[in-house]
């Protein structure tokens, strides 16, 4: 049985005080001090690993303010911050044994735009693409990029100076930033703006905390001008962190004190909102794909195609290739990048123009496509071949493949994945080719596997050898390449940091900085943060303290994951293989990825967060000697016994009895299971499944709410339900059995039965009955007409005329529908963790379906989630036991079939809309191109809607207790295009999607096959 898991990493007394003296002071923001809140913001993008004492969300300045002013009491002078916005720092920046103030879950709010000035005014925690959505209607957009554009705030961005694509044009985060509003250590706020002299003479004149900052700033940078513009490179990716050069103009008329805090990683200053400068959209795009015969090729054309006058030029070895090809994302940009025949690509260039002048972006292409044929003809540069294309969406969704490069880089086979430690080294562009083949020739010599990508335009590459950091060896391997890298850096005259920012990569800055220089930033720092309470150990520390810098050495993942038994971690993939990338947090509410994360703004709540807490608890586990796989073997079965200590142990729990797990199920029981994750995820972080295996082991100790067996047995009690539909309906269809439902089950909103039962529907319709031993015996032509609609819980018995009309399609099609008698899917017990009897019910369904399927009859299914549980969930469970039947979704059996018929003549309707189930565009992104594609063959058209998660999701819509959540989900992105549209002409492939319609928004939305069937 599962034990009782103490974690001994308790807040300490002082952090508990301070949490306290918060709240007393007027703070309005969340405080959480928690474990699994903790270890959820322990854990970046990087390899490292710190839990802080505490997080706190604040949601207002004042919030700030009082968190920075409180602490300068003397009681608490001990007391740490880190700023935190979306955690994708890939070098522990925001790491911190302290407090981590994360901006990103209120303080996101777009607070003021002019176009005619062309500046937007925003509080830190607004996300990156989230800005440029809002701009984009208003033709501008905030233009320094980064591949985590979709979940990076504005303050991670300003705290790092973060840039990537485009930077030779559209520069860094600091060439945008005008203004910046900031708290200081003392809780004083400040207000930075390029300043004159004079201006900044008035200021030191006050005498305040400010005073003190700009009298240490404006002398460090001023006196020492000459010796910092001797030795700082004048690179497009120069960082320093306190950017010591670029606080003057040209003729030092003007002082930015902004220029210091930009890139700072919150170490001088928390930054609550910023004004930037914003760029007019281009009005014309065009992209160039250049293929070579190798990456030494790609990286040595970089310097020619940057004078072709090219907004940008990105580079992707093979490896990233390939890891691209094995994923989701390959299908949007497959046709943007076909193979030349009879040659193998083994690199390419993604060449960006863009402009308002239409002539001349076309002129600049065409320009360059001579130079390529030429090459191409006379075989030099190692060109093989180009495709161009001007479409924006096509532009769009080739950057997104590079984007996901960052992801998809640590969805590698074997222990060893790429990881991010030396990987945004910058160099002059024109040694960048010189560089690369002796940084190859660096991680040959110690035999690892890498992938490389970068922004070969500005001297920047992406370098990711693959270690195993569970391996104390190779994490010894991480230090001396680290090592060796800074002096690689160095002799080709660039520098560590060109992108990623510091971190616990400080150590090195002394040495790039000079004694003298540094000995600068550590006034600097003194000025603003005399007791080190900023991020403390990040880029410097005060002059009078003996504080270290943190080390590449630091505690790392690995120390921890390490603890776990490898058989463990191997059983669990999902789990150990998460590398922090944070694609989950994406903010876009019409993205299916992890609606629970969207909508509670929690990190637990979150494939990462989830992930996190799971590598713990197994961690605790070991720490016991308890076995995680034993366990899943005990947890079958029941006995009195088990029962009573269950009892037991469930009443402690609710006196106040601490056990992690309690908190580790707290997040599992807020997935949706929609699964987007298991695709999505560029590492394939599958939440569902090892939420299952955990809920299995967990109930093991505890006893499991009712509504789960009401869940689990939904198959088995639905069809005897059917049998007396209008019975069930008057029932369940009342007051008093709601309040029952609520207050005893915990469900709301009970579903009705359909009235007719399928049963009903069909009785007065030709179809041939299911007989197994009959269609053995029919010839070969007559099987390949029949089509077995195989039956789920919730169409069948909830919407059955989905699966009448389907059946009313598929026999005016010309063929033999034939209804599966019902038998149980498993998927409510897959969900609930019920594992054993999941197995049993897969078990049983594969053994017939695989009898259908070896008399090569088609067999259908009309929901997603269930038919996708066949070639899923199955799989893990049953694994070689599955055996190779198929069950195919309406849109894949039509693609099929329509390719060998006679289209009919084309008809002119209204537009449909199709809305589709999360969790199918998901795992099958060609879903939505394939309904168009048959709707346009019958003559109609179709226009798939860009919504996310509808908040239902099986039956969490109807749980009391993910209410809220659920409508919230519905509101963010359904609620709206589903009210505004035509009810007549609008479609949902999922059951769940239509029943969150039909209760919030009132409608009663078809399945596609419903419209098909009232135009055939």
């Amino acid at each position: 049985m599962l034990p009782r898991l103490d974690s001994t990493d308790i807040t300490l007394p002082l952090y508990q005080t301070y949490a306290k003296a918060l709240k007393k002071a007027g703070f309005k923001g969340d405080i959480e001090t928690s474990y699994s809140s903790r270890l959820a913001v322990a854990t970046d993008n990087s390899v490292y690993q710190q839990v802080p004492q505490a997080v706190i969300h604040p949601k207002t300045v004042e919030d700030v303010k009082i968190i920075n002013a409180v602490a300068t009491s003397d009681k608490f002078q001990e007391i740490k911050f880190s700023a935190r916005g979306g955690g994708t720092g890939t070098n522990g920046q925001s790491l911190t044994p302290g407090i981590v103030v994360d901006m990103s879950r209120h303080m996101k709010q777009i607070l003021e735009v002019n176009t005619e000035q062309h500046w937007v005014k925003v509080q830190a925690g607004v996300v990156k693409d989230q800005l440029n959505e809002f701009l984009k209607p208003l033709g501008f957009f905030f233009s320094p990029d980064l591949s985590t554009s979709n979940r990076a705030t504005i303050g991670g961005m300003v705290n790092t100076d973060a840039s990537g694509q485009g930077s030779l044009l559209y520069g860094k985060t600091s060439d945008h930033v005008l203004s910046l509003r900031c708290v200081l250590a003392n809780g004083d706020e400040m207000h930075t703006e390029s300043k004159s002299r004079d201006e900044v003479e008035a200021i030191i004149a006050r005498q305040d905390s400010e005073a003190k900052v700009y009298q240490t700033a404006f002398s460090a940078c001023f006196d020492n001008r000459e010796k910092i513009l001797a030795k700082f490179p004048r690179l497009n990716r120069f960082l320093t962190g306190y950017d010591l050069e670029n606080v003057f103009n040209d003729d030092l008329s003007r002082f930015d004190i902004g220029r210091l805090i930009t890139g700072s990683e919150g170490s001088l200053a928390m930054v609550t909102e910023a004004k930037l400068n914003i760029t007019p959209i281009p009005k014309i795009r065009a992209l160039l794909n250049i293929k070579y015969d190798s990456f030494e090729s790609a990286l040595r054309h970089a310097p020619d195609l940057v004078k072709a006058n090219a907004l940008s030029v990105e580079t992707v070895d093979s490896r990233v290739l390939n890891l691209a090809k094995s994923d989701v994302v390959w299908y949007s940009v497959s046709d943007l990048i076909t193979d030349v025949a009879g040659k193998v690509m083994d690199g390419l260039n993604i060449v960006e123009f863009a402009g308002d002048s239409e002539q001349e972006v076309v002129e600049l292409i065409e320009q360059l496509q001579l130079r390529l044929n030429d090459n191409i003809e006379q075989q030099q540069q190692g060109v093989i071949g180009y495709q161009v294309t001007y479409d924006l969406a096509s532009i769009n969704r080739l950057y997104g493949m590079r984007k996901k490069a960052v992801g998809l880089l640590g969805n590698t086979e074997g222990k060893a994945k790429p990881i991010a430690f030396a990987e945004d080294t910058a160099v002059p562009p024109e040694n960048l080719a010189d560089f690369i083949l002796e940084f190859r020739q660096l991680l040959d010599s110690y035999q690892l596997d890498y992938g490389m990508f970068g922004h070969i335009d500005a001297g920047v590459l992406h370098v990711r050898p693959a270690l195993d950091m569970c391996d104390p060896q190779q994490e010894q391997t991480m230090r001396e390449i680290s090592d060796q890298v800074v002096a690689l850096t160095a002799k080709y005259g660039g520098l560590m940091w060109g992108e990623h920012g510091k971190g616990y990569r400080s150590e090195y800055g002394p040495e790039f900085f000079g004694d003298e220089l540094f000995m600068q930033l550590r006034r600097i720092k003194s000025a603003f943060d005399p007791l080190n309470k900023m991020n403390p150990g990040k880029i410097c520390t005060p002059l009078d303290s003996t504080e270290q810098l943190v080390s590449v050495d630091g505690v790392k993942r690995g120390f921890y994951d390490r603890q776990i038994p490898v058989r463990i971690r191997e059983s669990l993939p999902s789990v150990t293989n998460c590398n922090g990338n944070g694609l989950c947090f994406n903010f876009d509410p019409k993205s299916p990825m992890c609606p629970s994360s969207k909508i509670t703004g929690d990190r637990r709540h979150s494939p990462k967060g989830r992930a996190g807490l799971m590598r713990e608890w197994l961690r605790l586990l070991a720490d016991k000697g308890v076995d995680f796989n034993d366990l899943s073997r005990q947890a079958k079965g029941f006995s009195i016994k088990s029962l009573a200590i269950k009892t037991v142990n469930s009443v402690k729990g609710k006196v106040g009895q601490y056990d992690f797990s309690n908190e580790v199920m707290e997040a599992m029981s807020g997935c949706l299971a929609c699964k987007a994750c298991a695709s999505q995820c560029p590492v394939k972080v599958d939440v569902p499944e090892f939420k299952a295996r955990f809920s299995e082991v967990y109930y093991s100790r505890y006893l499991r709410p009712l509504k789960d067996h009401f869940v689990s047995n939904i198959e088995s009690m639905a069809p005897k339900m059917a049998m007396l539909p209008s019975l069930v309906n008057l029932t369940v269809d009342n007051k008093l059995f709601s309040i029952f439902s609520k207050q005893v089950l915990g469900y709301v909103d009970t579903p009705l039965l359909s009235v007719p039962s399928l049963k009903n529907n069909i009785k007065s319709h030709d179809y041939r009955k299911f007989d197994l031993a009959g269609f053995a015996k029919l010839t070969d032509e007559e099987r390949n007409k029949l089509v077995v609609v195989v039956q789920d819980p919730f169409t069948s018995f909830y919407d059955a005329e989905v699966v009448s009309d389907f059946m009313a399609l598929i026999k005016g099609l010309g063929f033999d529908p034939v209804l599966l008698p019902f038998m149980p899917n498993g998927k409510p017990q897959h969900v609930k963790g019920f594992l054993e009897k999941f197995a049993k019910t897969a078990k049983t369904s594969s053994d017939l379906l695989n009898q259908i399927a070896q008399l090569d009859i088609t067999m259908v299914g009309s929901d997603a989630s269930l038919v996708l549980c066949y070639r899923d969930e199955y799989k893990q469970i049953l694994a070689d036991e599955r055996g190779d039947f198929e069950v195919l979704l309406a849109h894949e059996w039509l693609t099929q079939i329509i390719a060998d018929m006679d289209q009919p003549e084309q008809k002119y309707l209204p537009i449909y809309q199709l809305f589709s189930h999360c969790t199918e565009k998901t795992a099958l992104p060609a879903s939505e191109q394939h309904w168009q594609t048959i709707f346009e063959f019958f003559g109609l058209k179709l226009q798939p809607m860009a919504v996310g998660c509808c908040g239902m999701a099986g039956t969490y819509g109807h749980e009391a207790s993910h209410y809220d959540n659920s409508k919230g989900l519905y509101k963010l992105s359904w609620q709206k295009p589903v009210a505004s549209g035509d009810t007549n002409y609008q479609l949902a492939t999922g059951f769940s999607c239509r029943s969150q319609v039909k209760r919030f928004g009132q409608k009663r939305l078809r399945h596609p096959v419903q419209a098909l069937l009232s135009h055939i």
